[in-house]
């Protein structure tokens, strides 16, 4: 039996890492999913069998609710609400390693350093990841909360973690365990607070490499070499990703965990003294119509307002009907999450071979007749570039400014997630396309079909 486990170990960790490698493409990442669904389906029967539990349909019942939730999520949660979907999984997955560990602790002599490095890096994923959910849902302010002695009592918590975790390392009491469980839930939460929204990427990804390198802990002190090999590819992707995400920011780890620039989005409101140029639908089409060369820069504001599949249309109208080159420019931290961008394109039905990533476009702006951003504020700022004084300086950014005419659809002359105000509203080559993004689309579309 204990061989047939391990062999079902280790075909369900070839199947997940399988499926995360086909879900590099989108004509491979529909076989990645069912890769995935297998090897996890095969890696909780292994788990199951190795419990050897008397009471097995108690076990198949919590599965199916689990199953249930899952299915549930996937079909009803919008694309828009991704990212807090993504945060209250990473939370869940930490809440589960916190769990594991005080079973340990409780009905067993568990490896205690092992243990407990699962269950700090598990709790403070957990906790961390209920904030981010929050904030991504509006819940709480998505704004850098900050308060009297906030980082001296963080700076306090996390000595008194080390401390409590070398003495039940070395005196294991339940209440000792108890008690550093509790710090590591609050740490977690008050370390996320400060962060403002512009930064959930990094967070999101910080949180699911944590959840990860969890995983790992409990499967050294369970000696489980599934939950092992599965943290660590988890928990290296999670941190990979994350340092990509901070380098496509240039920030540091350290200015992003103190509040970065949220903190001081007060001091750049939005300017009073310019006027924005507004314009309507039919100017932008008849610019679009005549155009040799349009880019399309999707935001957030494309994600809340559901227009990807408006874009589609337009962009298809335009190069089947009016010949016009029309390419999509991707910044990395658009968006809530890594890649938020490329699954709202992916779920229209854009090509994939229209899809750019900033590094490889960036410098094409210069030569298009067009560039339609939909809601990507912060990505596309030009005082990243021009300005020492903003909060948002040194982060690389879309060079939108360099197209001929730039239509900008929002809402308003407000900031983006890092409420920074963007100079390009009333650049002399931008014109405002005040609105719905999906409502604003749908217009040019109708004007472009007639």
């Amino acid at each position: 039996m204990s061989a047939l486990i391990n062999t079902s170990y280790l075909l369900a960790c070839f199947l997940m890492i399988v499926s995360i490698r086909s879900l590099a493409a989108p004509h491979t990442a529909r076989r990645g999913n069912i890769l995935g669904m297998a090897g996890m389906a095969l890696a909780v029967a292994a788990a199951v069998m190795a419990l050897r539990l008397p009471n097995y349909p108690l076990v198949v019942l919590i599965i199916i609710l689990g199953a249930a939730v899952g299915t549930y999520s996937a079909l009803k949660v919008k694309i828009t609400a991704l990212p807090q979907m993504i945060a209250a999984f990473n939370g869940l997955g930490g809440l589960a390693a916190v769990c594991i560990a005080l079973s340990e602790v409780i009905s067993s002599s568990p490896k205690n350093l092992d243990n407990t490095i699962g269950m700090i890096i598990g709790g403070l994923a957990f906790s961390g990841s209920f904030v981010a959910f929050a904030k991504l849902q509006g819940l709480i302010t998505a704004k850098s909360v900050n308060f009297p002695l906030q980082y001296p009592l963080n700076a306090a918590l996390f000595i008194s973690v080390i401390a409590l975790s070398v003495w039940f390392i070395a005196e294991p009491k339940q209440t000792l365990f108890f008690a550093l469980t509790a710090l590591v839930l609050i740490l977690g939460f008050l370390l996320i607070l400060p962060i403002g929204g512009a930064d959930m990427p990094v967070v999101i990804s910080l949180l699911n490499g944590g959840s990860g390198w969890a995983a790992v802990g409990i499967g050294l002190s369970l000696d489980n070499s599934l939950l092992i090999i599965i943290g660590s590819v988890v928990g290296a992707g999670g941190s990979i990703l994350a340092y990509i995400m901070i380098k496509a920011m240039n920030r540091s780890l350290l200015n992003i965990l103190t509040g970065g620039f949220s903190a001081h989005t007060a001091a750049t409101p939005a300017d009073e003294t310019r006027t924005a140029r507004a314009g309507a639908p039919e100017d932008a089409a008849f610019i679009m119509e005549n155009a040799a060369k349009i880019i399309i820069v999707p935001g957030f504001g494309m994600a809340a307002a559901q227009a990807q599949h408006a874009v589609k249309t337009m962009a298809a109208l335009l190069r089947d009907k009016y010949r016009v080159e029309v390419k999509f420019a991707i910044h990395p931290v658009a968006g809530r999450m890594p890649g938020h961008m490329n699954v709202l394109l992916a779920e229209a039905g854009i090509d994939y071979a229209d899809i750019y990533e900033m590094a490889d476009i960036n410098n094409e702006f210069a030569s298009a007749d067009v560039a339609y951003v939909i809601g990507a504020n912060d990505i596309t700022n030009p005082s990243a570039k021009n300005d020492t004084s903003s909060p948002l300086y040194g982060m690389p950014v879309l060079d939108v400014a360099k197209a001929k005419t730039v239509f900008f659809v929002k809402r308003s002359l407000g900031g983006g997630y890092s409420g920074v105000d963007n100079p390009l509203f009333y650049a002399p080559n931008t014109i405002m396309l005040y609105g719905d993004a999906r409502d604003i689309t749908e217009k040019i579309v109708k004007v472009l079909e007639n």
